[in-house]
């Protein structure tokens, strides 16, 4: 069987899983547990690792990290072989802990990083270990909400900020309540997962070798952003529509432009707007509706070359 596709550079984000081996328990006591996560703080400090999220099972884990550094080998090198040789010393045992050397996915961090922390840390509910996420103390969630202080080595702002600053920590708790995103779930259903997690335009720029350091968001914010008049003014322009469209919400057969879906993605895409200003913006009911209707629209215009070509149009005269 060929090896699993690594790809890295620098920037990139991953979800990294791993399973032991014949799924048995990869993390018997809490010592264990804490031991793993003293692994993880080590490589923060050693390799530059950012931790954004991290869910341990009995018999896996889940993880989720950015490389400044383009090198999650050898960050995963250290935490499965350091963690092998403990658990192994504790037990008393010998051979590979885990079934193999692990999973990793590429993931398009401002589309999918605030679904898949929710992912991450549903876990525990989903796999029936507790029915309260915050009596579950081996996952970041407790950091995420408050519960806990959080650890330096865990960076929660990001995926926080992208539900908005204000009361980010209660926000967060009602948005993992709710239900997974359908596409993330049809995602890790699949017998073989894909190695990238993200639109067309994004896996064809990681496969070719073409990717910045732009998934960092204070690097992408250090640049001027359109503002959000001239994002609706190039929307309207491109699609020959009164800005009326993109300020009423209209549905089913009544749709006969995509122009206010479409402005929402620049929104987030080109003008660096969260999901909950997106959402406040346009009167919709909470900032997991703004990302439902984003990852929509975004998986529309992969399917539709001529939306494409107009959503690269506009987003070629907002930035130059």
């Amino acid at each position: 069987m060929s090896r699993p596709l690594r790809i890295e550079f620098a920037g990139a984000w991953y979800h990294v899983m791993n399973r032991g081996a014949g799924r048995k328990r990869v993390f018997k006591t809490d010592e264990q547990r804490a031991f793993f996560l003293s692994v993880l703080a080590e490589t923060f400090k050693r390799f530059n690792a950012e931790w954004h999220a991290y869910c341990l099972m009995d018999n896996h884990y889940h993880l989720l990290v950015r490389t400044p550094d383009a090198n999650l080998q050898r960050i995963m090198r250290h935490v499965n072989g350091l963690y092998t040789q403990y658990f192994n010393r504790q037990e008393k045992r010998s051979g590979p802990l885990f079934r193999g050397r692990y999973k990793s996915i590429v993931v398009e961090a401002d589309a999918y990083w605030l679904e898949l922390s929710r992912y991450i840390h549903r876990n525990p509910v989903d796999e029936g270990a507790v029915k309260d996420l915050a009596a579950y103390q081996w996952s970041s969630y407790r950091s995420y909400v408050g519960l806990d202080a959080t650890p330096p080595w865990l960076t929660t702002k990001y995926i926080l900020n992208a539900i908005g600053v204000r009361d980010s920590k209660r926000r967060y708790v009602a948005y993992v309540a709710g239900d997974t995103d359908e596409a993330l779930l049809d995602f890790y259903a699949q017998a073989k997962i894909k190695p990238i997690l993200g639109s067309d335009p994004f896996r064809k720029k990681v496969l070719s070798g073409k990717v910045s350091d732009i998934s960092r968001p204070e690097l992408r914010s250090a640049s001027a952003r359109p503002a959000l008049k001239d994002v609706v003014a190039a929307v309207c322009r491109e699609f020959g529509v009164d800005q009326s469209t993109i300020w009423v919400s209209t549905r089913g057969r009544g749709v006969t432009s995509p122009a206010r879906s479409i402005t929402m993605v620049l929104c987030q895409q080109v003008a660096d707007m969260r999901l909950s200003q997106i959402a406040d913006t346009f009167s919709l009911a909470s900032y997991a509706s703004a990302g439902a209707t984003i990852r929509t629209t975004r998986a529309r215009i992969e399917e539709d070359e001529v939306l494409a070509n107009s959503v690269k149009a506009i987003t070629r005269e907002l930035l130059n």
